[in-house]
């Protein structure tokens, strides 16, 4: 599980691998959460959204790793065009049923995260994912 997890939008994968040392910082657009491990709800969250197996989108190398990983330190994940575009077109009310179902998820694995804490998280990713579509960007995930 990770301490620290932000997610934040860059032109690329060079300028997102700029963030490995010490995240994004307050320049950049971002969202800063905790407590759950990011690598898996990304792929979690592309299978309840999108749909896709979760071994499947794992051996396909999602999410995709841009910087980071040898020291098993910090890491700068890239989230993949499709759950960013999921993302940025879900109405809220689907971002409701992925947080409920993403929620009983991770209570069945014995972590607790809260379906209001889940909504709030995919929503605010998702109005992330909505900025970065219009501004030419795509989205990343620091994890500490």
């Amino acid at each position: 599980m990770s301490t620290i997890v932000e997610f934040f939008m860059a032109p690329d994968d060079a300028s997102a691998a700029l963030a490995l040392r010490t995240g994004p910082g307050r320049a950049e657009s971002s969202l800063s959460f905790g407590n759950f491990d990011a690598e898996e709800a990304v792929v979690e969250w592309e299978c309840l959204l999108v749909g896709g197996g979760f071994e499947e989108l794992v051996e396909a190398g999602e999410p995709c790793v841009v910087a980071g990983r040898d020291d098993a330190g910090c890491v700068v994940l890239a989230v993949s065009p499709r759950l960013s575009a999921a993302l940025a077109d879900a109405e809220r009310s689907r971002l409701r049923e992925v947080a409920v179902a993403w929620a009983a998820r991770r209570a069945e694995d014995g972590e607790v995260i809260g379906t209001e804490i889940a909504e709030v998280i995919l929503g605010d990713l998702a109005a992330l994912a909505g900025d970065a579509r219009r501004q030419g960007q795509e989205v990343y995930c620091w994890v500490a």
